[in-house]
């Protein structure tokens, strides 16, 4: 997507929309979310220092470490670079959902697999056991139980792959906190939207889907709050490999449409919404096609967890896009 097309996309959307040079002073009061069409370990410490952030401390990166099987996970040889730069140490927690990430030995066997292991420390926060943290919205979840050793890190690089979801409608950083962050205890807690945190019988409990979707909300929040009140912690999308399927589905669908970028914020609504908003108006041709995304976001009421998050005070759907692409 050319720069001129981007910019004619904000003219559509509910964004206001600019382009001047990385960290000039914004004249709103609308969330910054960066851009850059440049999928590449540079670009992604690029957009990283662009947030004006510094990690300190010791630093938790989350990410996908991806199901055996599936092949759109962001790959080491992507985030190495930024990884290494803030000292990270790699974080996950164990699936709630039998596959090869659902005990410690298969999800570490995946995590080797998968070459995590060749370029930084890893954790599987709940190795340990898990811990409860508060939650501002109780409407469904009472707290939020995750993974022990987060109370180990000081500050979190929330590092997403932005793609579908066959539950949630679409995963960006919003869900990568949430079922993400949460042990295996914790995503049985959220499917249900607060009747269990049983892994075994979750499945039966599965929650209405709004329900759902608002309990990861609420979670998301609470690492947000977890983290200085939102002050340690930043959030970047890898907008490729764009399945409507997850990281966690060890057979996905093959993307119908065309990378978009890296975009990147301190906002994780504004985030979420300015990747969906480039789905909804994407320029779509024969063999670059954004529909079936669409429809797999529509079908699932995917958008409710940002209407959600910015009715709790997590974000803003509103923001400010800044490409730090040349003109």
């Amino acid at each position: 997507m050319k720069h001129l097309t981007l910019l004619s996309l904000c003219a559509v959307i509910i964004t206001s929309c600019s382009s001047p040079k990385a960290q000039t002073p914004v004249t709103n009061d609308k969330p910054v979310v960066y851009m850059t069409k440049d999928i590449s370990p540079e670009a992604l410490i690029r957009i990283y220092e662009t947030l004006g952030r510094p990690a300190e401390g010791r630093v938790a990166v989350k990410i996908s470490t991806g199901e055996a099987g599936g092949h759109n996970y962001l790959k080491p040889e992507l985030i190495e670079q930024l990884v290494k730069k803030v000292n990270g140490t790699i974080v996950e927690c164990n699936t709630a959902y039998p596959g090869k990430r659902n005990t410690f030995d298969a999800h570490w066997q995946t995590i080797k697999d998968h070459g995590f292991l060749d370029i930084a420390k890893v954790d599987l926060m709940d190795e340990e056991g898990d811990m409860r943290i508060p939650v501002q919205d109780t409407t469904w979840i009472k707290y939020d139980i995750v993974g022990k050793h987060l109370a180990n890190y000081d500050f979190m690089i929330n590092l997403a792959h932005f793609k579908g979801h066959a539950m949630g409608g679409f995963g960006g950083v919003l869900k990568n906190q949430s079922i993400g962050v949460a042990s295996a205890a914790g995503k049985a807690y959220i499917h249900s939207a607060g009747v269990t945190d049983d892994v075994a019988i979750c499945w039966q409990n599965i929650a209405e889907q709004d329900a759902f979707i608002e309990s990861m909300a609420a979670a998301a929040q609470a690492v947000h709050d977890y983290f200085g009140n939102g002050e340690r912690i930043l959030y970047i999308n890898v907008a490729n490999n764009l399945s409507v399927d997850c990281d966690c589905d060890s057979h996905p669908a093959d993307p119908e449409m065309n990378d978009i970028g890296i975009l990147a914020s301190l906002d994780p609504v504004a985030l979420d919404q300015a990747c969906v908003d480039l789905v909804f108006h994407y320029p779509s041709k024969e063999g670059d096609d954004a529909a079936a995304l669409i429809e797999r976001i529509n079908t699932r009421h995917g958008i409710h967890i940002l209407e959600h998050a910015a009715q709790i005070g997590l974000g803003s759907r509103e923001y400010q896009l800044v490409s730090l692409d040349e003109k």
